[in-house]
C-alpha cells in the first residue's frame, strides 16, 4: 500500500512539474517575444519534416534555419537544418541559400524560440511569406523526445544550452554549456 500511494504521489508531482514548466515557457515567451512571427508547435514541425519534399511542384517544401550560433550548432542540430547564427546574421547571405519560391514553409528555431523570431522578423521583412518560430525551440524538441544529430550528423543526445539560466529549460538531454 505505502509503495503504491508513494507512487501516486510521485506521478502526480511529475504531472504538476511538468504543466509548471509549460506555463512558465509560455509566459517566458510572451516577456521576450512579440509573437509578430506564428509558432509552429514541436509536434506540427515533426509532421512536416517527415515529408519535406513536395512531390507535386518538385522542390522543397520546407527550411529549416537554425539561429544560434555556431558553436551551439556544431553540439547538435535539427537535421538538415542550415546554421544561420544570430549575433553576425547576415540576411543577404541567408537569402542565397533559400529557395526562390518566397513562399517555401521556413521554420526558424534557437534554444527557447527567442532569437529565433528576431531573425524570423528579418526574413519576412525580407519577402517571405511562410515563415515560422519553432515554439520552444530546440530545448522543447528534445523534451519531447526529437532526435537532434551533432556536426557529422550522428545523432546526439547533447545540446548546448547557451548558458545555465537558460539551460533550465531543457528537461531531457545532456546540458552542454561550452
Amino acid at each position: 500500500m505505502f509503495f503504491k500511494m508513494k507512487r501516486l504521489v510521485f506521478f502526480f508531482l511529475l504531472i504538476s512539474i511538468s504543466s509548471f514548466s509549460q506555463k512558465n515557457l509560455k509566459q517566458l515567451l510572451k516577456k521576450y517575444n512579440t509573437e509578430s512571427v506564428p509558432y509552429i508547435s514541436v509536434n506540427d514541425l515533426s509532421k512536416l519534416i517527415k515529408r519535406p519534399f513536395d512531390s507535386a511542384q518538385g522542390g522543397k517544401k520546407l527550411v529549416l534555419l537554425d539561429s544560434r550560433e555556431s558553436k551551439e550548432f556544431k553540439v547538435s542540430h535539427l537535421k538538415n537544418a542550415t546554421c544561420v547564427g544570430y549575433d553576425n546574421f547576415n540576411i543577404n547571405k541567408t537569402i542565397k541559400q533559400l529557395p526562390a519560391d518566397k513562399n517555401t514553409k521556413i521554420v526558424v528555431y534557437c534554444s527557447l524560440g527567442i532569437r529565433s523570431e528576431d531573425i524570423a522578423e528579418k526574413l519576412k521583412k525580407s519577402g517571405y511569406t511562410n515563415v515560422y518560430n519553432l515554439y520552444g525551440g530546440i530545448f522543447e524538441w528534445k523534451n519531447q523526445n526529437n532526435s537532434v544529430v551533432n556536426s557529422e550528423g550522428i545523432q546526439t543526445n547533447k545540446v548546448h544550452t547557451f548558458n545555465k539560466e537558460w539551460g533550465k529549460w531543457l528537461l531531457k538531454g545532456e546540458k552542454i554549456y561550452e
